[in-house]
């Protein structure tokens, strides 16, 4: 049972003598009132403060009514300044929302660079979690001259196939890991594929393989890019992963839908719907994923 008529407030500072018991959502901890007050500005200071009444249990422990076992690691953060969670946590965003009810804004800023470093495939993401994919190729024939002197040009063709898919997903930070694995590659440089803008779940992704016949000058007097993944190199003779990358170019379908493939199957997610032949997949026109 709670005792409410013994608040922990200015007129009953006394009563709070190191140690300090806390029963905090039914969770027992011990720690100083040094360790509790570290974070001025926190509320949790202000409960140690005389800023605002707190509770006590019939044992009198000062009693909190949130996460009790979420509060260990906010305690041990005031204790070392440090952020330490055990390897596969998953309740980052539990923790975050006890962090923010206490407006310990230090440990919020760890947190979210703690987010930031983890990789999305250790975040686990919502199921049932979907990517819906629409892929088109189109070929045009392509005249251009082909310049032998200054004033001796030759007109020629080639055929050139453009390709073009429409992604949506529902999970925003997979459509930002998809945005991080390709990237475009222009006469300017690689350049990274962008969502179609912040409020849509939606992807599109334009690009134009170079023909060996089409010289790179007119390939890029058309304002075509290509399309490319970068994979790691790999030193032959220890295994270890080199940090310098190669691009690996994607030159149709089958390129692109494997590398689709490779990412989202690592992330959890299961093959849904293959249209026109499930048996192809390929060589599809139309994907569905979902996350499960």
């Amino acid at each position: 049972m709670l005792n409410l008529n013994s608040p922990v407030d200015g007129s009953n500072r006394n009563a709070l003598q190191d140690p300090v018991s806390l029963n905090v959502g039914g969770e027992f901890y011990t720690t100083s009132l040094d360790t509790l007050t570290r974070c001025r500005d926190s509320m949790l200071s202000a409960m140690f403060t005389g800023q605002i009444p707190s509770l006590r249990d019939d044992r009198g422990n000062v009693f909190i009514d949130r996460d009790g076992k979420l509060f260990r690691y906010i305690l041990n953060y005031l204790r070392s300044s440090s952020l330490d969670l055990p390897e596969g946590f998953t309740e980052l965003a539990l923790l975050r929302r006890e962090a923010d009810f206490f407006q310990i804004c230090p440990l919020l800023e760890e947190i979210h660079h703690y987010e930031a470093s983890v990789p999305l495939s250790c975040k686990g993401g919502p199921l049932g979690a979907m990517v819906i994919v629409h892929v088109d190729s189109k070929v045009r024939v392509l005249h251009f001259n082909l310049r032998h002197g200054p004033e001796n040009y030759e007109l020629r063709t080639c055929s050139v196939r453009s390709f073009t898919v429409d992604l949506f997903c529902t999970w925003r930070a997979f459509l930002t890991l998809l945005c991080e694995h390709f990237f475009y590659k222009t006469s300017q440089g690689p350049t990274s594929p962008r969502p179609c803008n912040a409020r849509q779940n939606r992807l599109k992704l334009e690009w134009v393989p170079k023909p060996e016949e089409l010289p790179q000058d007119q390939y890029d007097k058309q304002h075509y890019r290509g399309l490319a993944v970068s994979d790691p190199e790999v030193t032959p003779s220890n295994g270890i992963t080199n940090v310098q990358r190669s691009p690996c170019e994607i030159t149709d379908v089958q390129g692109f839908v494997e590398e689709l493939l490779k990412v989202s199957l690592a992330e959890g997610f299961k093959v849904d719907l293959v249209t026109p032949d499930p048996a192809d997949i390929l060589n599809c026109t139309s994907l569905r994923l979902v996350k499960c």
